[in-house]
């Protein structure tokens, strides 16, 4: 049990990294194309690749990767949830899955210029995947009574 235990759980930092990152930059080229589009309408279709290859080729993996090895660890019986930690960690891990979706409707919402959010909107949005970090990363490594 101990090998399963430490490759899922690298498989699942490794991933949860990955998702990160990938809700960091997703956010900021929505800055990017909102505040082009009118400027720079050229940068629309190169914007709007990478927003789709970002969401399907990284973020969407990655967030399914961390879901399939955060479970596997759930599995093992590793997790006290008589504990409050568990509980403010599958919360904000839940958040960040709604906030992956808005991000995709979003997405396709830019794509097709139905989009009412402006750069300060998205600016402010890219600041949420932060605060469920600490959150995360408190809950498990702290883990507050």
């Amino acid at each position: 049990m101990v090998d399963w235990y430490l490759w899922l759980k690298a498989g699942h930092v490794i991933s949860f990294v990955a998702w990160m990152a990938a809700l960091f930059y997703l956010p900021r080229l929505f800055v990017y194309h909102v505040e082009q589009r009118g400027s720079v309408p050229e940068a629309m279709p190169m914007l709007e690749v990478m927003e789709r290859r970002l969401l399907r080729a990284i973020m969407t993996p990655a967030m399914i990767a961390t879901w399939f090895f955060g479970m596997g660890l759930i599995g093992l019986g590793v997790v006290d949830w008589s504990a409050v930690w568990p509980w403010t960690k599958a919360a904000a891990v839940l958040a960040m899955t709604a906030f992956h979706m808005w991000c995709a409707a979003e997405r396709k919402r830019l794509s097709t210029g139905r989009s009412t959010m402006t750069g300060r909107g998205f600016r402010i949005a890219n600041e949420f995947p932060t605060l469920l970090l600490i959150v995360i990363v408190i809950s498990v490594i702290v883990r507050p009574a």
